[in-house]
């Protein structure tokens, strides 16, 4: 299942209103209750916490992956979100991140988390395409941007 197949206009936001990293977490987390694809918002957001008190999921590049495994999804579900003028999530480069991408899975689903990380890590590799994203005036020009 490719990332496009998880996300509608309706689980991502462009610009974020959050300007800290768990406001972040927070408003990306209550687009996928307010869609419907989180039965517990108390749990999700534990789990979320929990795995980035771990390490920060703020990679390079811009990019922030914070992701859990929480029974309080039935499938892979993913929210995207953008802050172009960048939050700090404690990335490993040191820079802020702009382009976010919240993702929860069952406990008993490896396969679908681990293909999206590893999709999230091939668009990374390319830096036009992410300014392209981060560029993004609405939630319609990303989901244009990923179905390419």
């Amino acid at each position: 299942m490719s990332l496009i197949e998880l996300i509608d206009e309706n689980v991502v936001k462009v610009p974020l209103a959050a300007s800290t990293k768990n406001d972040v977490i927070s408003e990306l987390l209550d687009l996928l209750v307010d869609g419907g694809k989180v039965r517990n918002r108390d749990r999700a957001l534990d789990a979320l916490l929990e795995r980035e008190s771990q390490g920060s999921t703020g990679l390079e590049s811009g990019i922030a992956v914070p992701h859990a495994k929480t029974d309080a999804v039935d499938s892979l579900v993913v929210a995207i979100g953008v802050s172009p003028a960048g939050i700090d999530f404690q990335a490993l480069d040191g820079q802020p991140s702009r382009l976010f991408f919240l993702m929860l899975a069952p406990p008993d689903q490896s396969g679908p988390h681990i293909e999206a990380l590893a999709e999230i890590a091939r668009l990374a590799r390319s830096q036009a395409f992410i300014r392209a994203l981060i560029a993004s005036g609405s939630a319609k020009d990303v989901i244009d941007l990923l179905s390419e």
